[in-house]
């Protein structure tokens, strides 16, 4: 292989399409919205990552790992959104848990909010380009300072490792850093797993009687309505009947 194909490849291999704050309307979208809008991007990018697709499942452990701020109803904001893709594009690389400290403490943060997350996202993507464009001379900087003949078997091989001990250590650096800045939580006491079992059970019950009372209160207003309406109900028969009676004796007259 010459190094004029490894470019090629390398070019193609770093080529996915992501949506930036822009592409994002500003009303509020349902699930299937946002997987349309991140599928239609992907098909911008090169083939290997249109099959990465955000799913529905996705979103929802999102939801339920607390990564993403609660959903009302069932659209989500911009800022939900861009949460969503945080997750999505950082994956890859991170785990939830590092992802969800990650966010956690740009949260915490005085003074961030929706419009300092969009910033962030839109810089990350930024410097994700900056880095698609920086690919090509890192490809060669790593072959000329080791001496890697890419034509070579062996040192094809040698390549592969090379750029993949990189990625480790990028990768290695990167976690440290979240570790360093937005360390593990510490573990809950017994006591305090109990209170909050204790806690969310009560919330469960009180959701649970709250659904009941919902449910008395529409089955009552049904039966209300239905016994306001059997009068009328009776009085239009009663009027149909008198009605047909007068028909039949003015047609024997």
């Amino acid at each position: 292989m010459t190094r004029e194909e490894l470019y090629s490849i390398a070019a193609d291999a770093v080529n996915d399409s992501e949506l930036r704050s822009e592409d994002i309307p500003a009303i509020d979208l349902y699930v299937d919205q946002i997987i349309n809008l991140v599928s239609g991007k992907l098909e911008e990018g090169s083939a290997r990552f249109h099959d990465r697709q955000l799913t529905k499942t996705m979103i929802n452990n999102y939801s339920k790992d607390g990564i993403i701020m609660p959903v009302k109803g069932k659209k989500y904001t911009k800022e939900q959104i861009i949460q969503i893709l945080c997750v999505y594009t950082l994956k890859s690389t991170l785990s939830i848990s590092e992802i969800k400290r990650l966010l956690y403490g740009a949260y915490s943060a005085e003074g961030f909010g929706a419009d300092e997350l969009v910033d962030i996202y839109d810089r990350y993507q930024d410097i994700k380009q900056s880095n698609r464009d920086y690919a090509h001379k890192l490809v060669d900087e790593i072959l000329d300072n080791n001496s890697i003949d890419v034509a070579n078997d062996a040192d094809y091989i040698s390549a592969i490792c090379a750029l993949v001990s990189l990625s480790a250590h990028l990768k290695n650096i990167a976690r440290a850093m979240i570790d360093a800045k937005f360390p593990e939580p510490e573990p809950k006491t017994d006591e305090e797993k109990k209170e909050e079992k204790e806690k969310k059970e009560k919330e469960k019950k009180e959701k649970a009687e709250r659904e009941k009372a919902e449910k008395a209160e529409k089955a009552e207003k049904a039966e209300k309505q239905s016994k306001e309406k059997q009068p009328k109900d009776k009085d239009n028969k009663d009027n149909k009947d008198k009605k047909k009676k007068e028909d039949e004796t003015a047609s024997e007259e």
